[in-house]
């Protein structure tokens, strides 16, 4: 009985020193920090993993737009940087043909260098000093387009057409006062004045193609001719003079 109690004891003790081989307990420091808020790892997993598709998806789509924006401004540079060079191949032509030396088209080393910095902020900085230079350019274009009268350009529009449509407005009165004084109130007096009749709106038209030949393009594209100022100034020399020359006609 002895021997045999003595030997179920040590039996019994065996699954004691079986547990405590086994580990720490499941609340030990080593548990994992699901087990220790009594949650499922699985789930805490599948939450960590959609946050960070959800970032990743974030990232993708900056990124996406960001390279679509410097792909759009790439092209568009490209087409500015077509444009902007048949434009100064245009201008080196026209001013080769006026005497002008070519070393002085060329840029100089300084000149480079700027030009190098102020691109060097990627497509976008580029596309912008490509339209600063295209503004450049349209200013050049101008200042050819005045036929050498670059300082009369730069005028205000009205006092600037004037030059224009006055000289036109007086030719054909003063012919025609001209006239009657070298025949007087004969027939040559007569078909003079009713000639002149319609020569108001041949000097505005004269003027009026006059203004968009010699002086550049405003803003949008388009010549200030001061339409109604020039009709003004092409009617009423020849309506004063026609109706003082038919009253001397009747007085004589």
């Amino acid at each position: 009985m002895t021997r045999s109690g003595a030997r179920s004891r040590p039996a019994h003790a065996v699954p004691g020193r079986q547990r405590g081989a086994a580990g720490p307990p499941p609340g030990g420091p080593d548990a994992a920090p699901g087990a220790v808020a009594g949650g499922d790892p699985v789930s805490a997993a599948w939450t960590d993993y959609l946050a960070a598709a959800r970032q990743l998806d974030g990232v993708r789509r900056d990124a996406a737009t960001a390279a679509g924006e410097q792909a759009r401004s790439v092209q568009a540079a490209r087409e500015e940087l077509t444009a902007v060079r048949t434009r100064l191949a245009a201008q080196e032509t026209r001013l080769r043909e006026r005497g002008v030396p070519p070393i002085s088209l060329v840029p100089t080393p300084p000149e480079l260098t700027e030009a190098a910095r102020s691109m060097a902020g990627g497509p976008a900085a580029v596309l912008s000093a490509l339209r600063a230079a295209r503004g450049r350019a349209d200013a050049a274009d101008a200042a050819l387009a005045a036929r050498g009268l670059p300082r009369l350009a730069a005028w205000p529009a009205r006092p600037r057409n004037l030059l224009l449509y006055a000289p036109l407005a007086l030719l054909v009165p003063l012919l025609q006062v001209a006239l009657f004084v070298a025949t007087g109130s004969g027939a040559a007096s007569v078909a003079a004045l009713l000639c002149g009749l319609p020569m108001p709106a041949v000097a505005f038209a004269a003027g009026w193609l006059g203004v968009g030949r010699l002086f550049p393009a405003g803003e949008g594209g388009r010549v200030d001719r001061t339409a109604r100022l020039g009709a003004l100034v092409c009617l009423v020399p020849a309506v004063l003079v026609s109706a003082g020359l038919l009253l001397a006609m009747l007085a004589g």
